[in-house]
């Protein structure tokens, strides 16, 4: 303790140098933290678990939901499958199909059946019978509505849509958080995709274990028809078609990489001129009965008190950021809510530690290193 109590000392003798390391190690663990939450949201929206039993039934060869057709009625063939568990459809409008960081994606399903298909729906502001009562009434997930400023009561209109707000939820599901639930037989006809028509089927299973049986019987009794189906589970399904974001999002890792290089170099400099700028200090201390490994214990956290400190900046900033912006990914009309998590928040600061000392271990050599009367006799 007296160390690191020595070392603080140090650090705050000259504040300006301290400062201006500890902002830029914030900067570089900001954009480390950035890129985390993002590979992080990635992960969660692609990898299969065992507790996901949700399929998608999509158009065979179709990609963006303009181009997904199906009639409405294959939701009753689907529903006597062994193993379904539950069928909705659900017609999809968005604004862009393309990879976007503002993407509107209206979901039009029968709204009686939407609170029984997903019951963690949760209206927390409006109320969902005023959804019920109006044809264009929309509930909008919580992260829309943060984005876009809007409550109930409010008019909202994009893709050629125009509905009134109704109601604000929040889902366990990401994806019910960045989208507007509307009346299906009311997008049908504002998107003039006519009544009967559907983007998709969500379809959920009694166990994890039947989604490879009941997809492939779900395709195999519509392959002969006029509209095949490709049926996967939701994961796999986000995996596969948001293709442009995966790559996107995966070219981030080297920012990431680049981050940690930077703060890497950035502590080694501070914490070097700070030992070049002592080197008759360290002399005196040796000579009243501090060891070369004391000596290097200081240097060390005086490395680790930097990177710790920037690290908690630049960590917490991020979360803070990504908090107020609710930011989100698009493509092919799906959602990716880039949303930190306590696990991006602890490894954040484990690694701008550990690069703390890492950057800290030449300068700690350096210290030791010279000879006690040269650094005595040193002007």
């Amino acid at each position: 303790m007296k160390l690191i109590s020595l070392a603080f000392k140090n650090l705050s003798r000259h504040r300006l140098r301290s400062l201006l390391t500890i902002l830029g190690v914030a900067a570089g663990m900001f954009l480390y933290a950035s890129v985390e939450t993002m590979q992080g949201s990635l992960a969660k929206a692609t990898q299969v678990s065992a507790d996901d039993t949700t399929l998608i039934v999509y158009r065979e060869n179709r990609f963006c939901p303009a181009t997904s057709r199906l009639p409405e009625h294959y939701m009753n063939t689907i529903q006597g499958l062994d193993g379904v568990r539950e069928v909705i459809p659900i017609q999809i409008a968005v604004n862009n199909c393309g990879a976007s960081l503002d993407v509107i994606t209206f979901r039009g399903v029968p709204p009686e059946e939407l609170r029984r298909y997903n019951p963690d729906i949760k209206v927390i502001a409006g109320s969902y019978d005023d959804f019920l009562e109006r044809s264009d009434a929309a509930l909008i997930g919580q992260h829309f509505a943060q984005r876009r400023n809007l409550k109930p009561g409010d008019k909202f209109e994009a893709v050629g849509v125009t509905v009134q707000i109704a109601g604000v939820i929040r889902s366990n599901s990401a994806q019910d958080n960045n989208v507007a639930y509307v009346h299906l037989p009311f997008l049908q006809q504002a998107s003039k995709v006519g009544l009967g028509i559907v983007t998709q089927f969500n379809v959920k299973v009694d166990s994890a274990k039947h989604l490879d049986s009941v997809a492939g019987a779900i395709d195999e009794t519509f392959k002969s028809d006029q509209q095949p189906t490709h049926t996967r589970p939701e994961k796999s399904f986000f995996a596969d078609t948001a293709k442009q974001m995966i790559e996107m999002i995966g070219f981030t890792r080297w920012l990431g990489l680049g981050a940690v290089c930077a703060v890497l170099g950035l502590v080694a400099n501070a914490v070097l001129l700070i030992v070049r700028g002592r080197v008759k200090e360290t002399a005196i201390l040796q000579t009243i009965g501090f060891s070369r490994k004391a000596i290097a214990g200081i240097v060390l956290f005086e490395g680790v008190l930097l990177g710790l400190a920037g690290g908690l900046f630049g960590v917490a900033g991020a979360f803070v950021f990504f908090d107020l912006q609710a930011f989100t990914v698009g493509n092919e009309g799906l959602t990716l809510a880039l949303s930190p998590t306590l696990s991006v928040f602890v490894k954040g600061l484990l690694v701008s530690l550990l690069l703390g000392l890492l950057a800290s271990l030449y300068p700690a050599w350096k210290a030791t290193s010279r000879p006690l009367i040269h650094s005595l006799q040193s002007s």
